[in-house]
């Protein structure tokens, strides 16, 4: 078979124009590589691809073929078989009550044809919440100054920020990601490259809120933590290595004399988390004993192995293993308090996800899923006006044959990880779930291609993951998407996320607040984009020139956009233009969820991240001004609760 027959079944599209409307064709070895990397992906006779059932009303799936009829149908699910029948009829009507999940649906003609297809029974749309509008505090917790962590924000300063934004009159606390990274590289600080988007980073732990931790354990650690809270950047190695330190001396206090109810609940959340959590600590004990990427591991290791994990953790290394699932516990039983206590104060959304696009090739998602992600292939961007070559975002994503064959139980299996402790999540780079740009490795960024995904079944199973966690879902669809996109997302009840900064016509006039959609969530900024006082004061085009990347406009541009912010705002009778002023504007729109940087509250210039940039700029390194239980002080509150009247949540104080 050629290359553009393989390429039309796996769904790889060699052609298309960029955004420079230019055309562009994937190279024959470059296309032979994306190829190559994927698995195979099944052509069907009697359907067209995975079953989605949307469980409202009288559902009903048009065939493609029914072969020699009748033709006999059944939902097998947890070895169980939920429902069968047969069909003379191109159609098939679902018995009312289909049980919501991921099943196998088989189909067998008269002649003996069968096959097996993915099918996913889900709700009709995404959980929607309860509310009208409100409005969110966002902060990168790492950021956080306190005068008791550990140099780094964590689930305490969490508990104290949720406290804040009530205060404030906010609904809940939006996030960086706080998927976990890898522990021998602190420094690898993106949150947006985990090792895996099934588990936490224990860097958020607050050590000295473990039960059995006491001071005594890590003598110098009042003296050393301290030291690190020092200084406006967060000092990754140091802090993750007194960090790591605390953590080894609670586990193995855990261990000498933990209560029994201690060791029943760690027991019970080795079990709800298993086969998952085991892998994951297996995979980390092997990581610390090997160097190089797993791929490059022994034989025997390179593949998930029940019986060989069996070993493993039956063997010598088995407090190893119990220790990174004693870290996980830990860590999961924090941020469940923070959920926990935000529900407890009344707000409508309490934490607020945030969801990389991918993982790291050499990490655990990757080993684990080998035939759903695809580790010799990089997420990434085509060429368009800001970046001329393409981006390669070095993350590897999910595909559509693996997923296929796995019911897309793994990625039912990363959306619940974050669902279970928000609100709200947002998917970043939603229009994955339509196409995923992909460059293989060893060849530059403008020789990818789109690879198509199951895009209808993945949004089903959204759906079914948010009913299930009554966790909102809101989809990054910044840029350019196909047309029909949107219109299919917020069929599935995924709301949009809409920037102000990007909300402007082909003049650059700044949109009224009557364009806003009301099922989206609508912010001022991105953490990739200039803080408001980084961009009144030009200190964003300032800091990209030297660091030499070009910041995307001139001086006379930027005055252009702040007289056409003045415009904007004086049409809706606001007559100031300070960050207060903007949120107001903010405010009217009737978008259900607004996010309010914290940064942006404090004045604070320089952004979180410049993309493009590794170590020339702080990213992600970068402290608030101020502690935590100072912000309120600084803040001016009764602007605030001005700007967000119509939307704040009632008993702010």
């Amino acid at each position: 078979m050629d290359l553009l027959a393989q390429a039309r079944i796996k769904g790889v599209q060699s052609e298309f124009i960029d955004a420079l409307g230019k055309l562009r064709v994937t190279a024959p070895e470059a296309l032979k590589s994306i190829l190559d990397a994927l698995p195979e992906k099944r052509v069907y006779r009697f359907v067209s691809g995975p079953v989605v059932v949307r469980a409202l009303g009288h559902p009903r799936t048009e065939l493609a073929s029914i072969g020699a009829p009748p033709l006999q149908w059944k939902i097998s699910g947890n070895g169980n078989v939920i429902a069968a029948g047969e069909t003379r009829e191109p159609v098939i009507a679902w018995p009312a009550g289909l049980a919501l999940g991921y099943h196998r649906l088989t189909l067998t003609d008269a002649e003996g044809a069968s096959e097996d297809v993915p099918m996913i029974v889900a709700p009709e749309r995404c959980f929607g919440g309860d509310f009208d509008r409100g409005w969110l505090l966002a902060v990168q917790l790492y950021s956080v100054r306190s005068g008791r962590n550990w140099g780094i924000g964590d689930f305490t300063d969490l508990a104290g920020l949720v406290r804040l934004a009530k205060q404030l009159g906010a609904d809940g606390v939006g996030l960086n990601p706080l998927h976990v990274l890898f522990d021998d590289h602190p420094a690898d600080c993106s949150p947006y490259s985990p090792n895996s988007r099934l588990f936490l980073n224990p860097l958020y732990i607050d050590v000295e809120a473990i039960p059995e931790f006491s001071a005594d354990l890590v003598p110098d650690a009042a003296a050393t933590a301290a030291r690190l809270r020092e200084g406006d950047r967060v000092p990754y190695a140091d802090m993750a290595a007194l960090k790591w330190l605390g953590l080894r001396a609670a586990f193995d206090s855990f261990v000498r004399s933990a209560s029994g109810a201690r060791r029943k609940a760690f027991d019970a959340f080795r079990a709800d988390r298993a086969p998952l959590l085991s892998r994951f600590a297996c995979f980390e004990v092997l990581r610390h004993r090997f160097t190089g990427p797993w791929w490059e591991w022994p034989q025997e290791w390179q593949q998930p192995d029940e019986a060989k994990f069996a070993e493993l953790r039956n063997g010598p290394d088995r407090r190893e293993v119990e220790f990174v699932e004693f870290v996980q516990w830990t860590a999961d039983s924090q941020l469940h308090a923070a959920k926990e206590l935000a529900s407890q104060l009344g707000m409508r959304v309490g934490l607020y996800l945030d969801v990389a696009v991918g993982v790291q090739s050499n990490g655990f998602d990757a080993w684990n899923e080998q035939t759903a992600i695809s580790r010799h292939l990089a997420v990434g961007a085509p060429p368009d006006v800001l970046n001329t070559i393409g981006q390669d975002w070095g993350l590897a994503g999910f595909n559509a044959g693996g997923l296929e064959a796995q019911s897309f139980v793994p990625f039912a299996d990363m959306l619940a990880a974050s669902m279970r402790h928000a609100g709200a999540i947002r998917l970043d780079h939603v229009l994955g779930l339509k196409r995923l740009y992909l460059v293989p490795r060893g060849f530059k960024p403008d020789n990818g291609a789109y690879v198509q995904m199951p895009f209808e079944a993945l949004l089903a199973a959204v759906a079914r993951e948010s009913a299930a966690h009554k966790c909102i879902v809101i989809g990054e669809d910044l840029g350019t998407v196909p047309e029909g996109f949107r219109e299919m997302m917020q069929d599935f009840g995924i709301w949009s996320y809409l920037v102000m900064m990007f909300e402007r016509d082909d003049a650059g006039h700044f949109r009224n607040v009557d364009h806003y959609r009301p099922n989206a969530l609508v912010t001022l900024n991105t953490h990739d984009l200039s803080t408001y006082a980084g961009w009144r004061s030009f200190s964003d085009l300032r800091m990209k020139r030297s660091l030499g990347l070009d910041p995307g406009e001139n001086d006379q541009a930027r005055w252009d956009a702040l007289g056409r912010l003045d415009e904007i705002l004086g049409q809706n009778g606001i007559n100031a233009n300070d960050v207060y002023s903007v949120l107001a504007f903010l405010s009217r729109t009737p978008s259900r969820l607004l996010a309010v940087s914290l940064e942006d509250l404090l004045g604070v210039i320089d952004q979180p991240n410049i993309p493009g940039t590794i170590d020339e700029h702080p990213n992600w390194r970068q402290r608030l001004p101020v502690a935590l239980d100072e912000i309120a002080s600084k803040i001016d509150l009764a602007a605030l609760k001005a700007a967000t009247r119509e939307r704040s949540l009632p008993g702010g104080s």
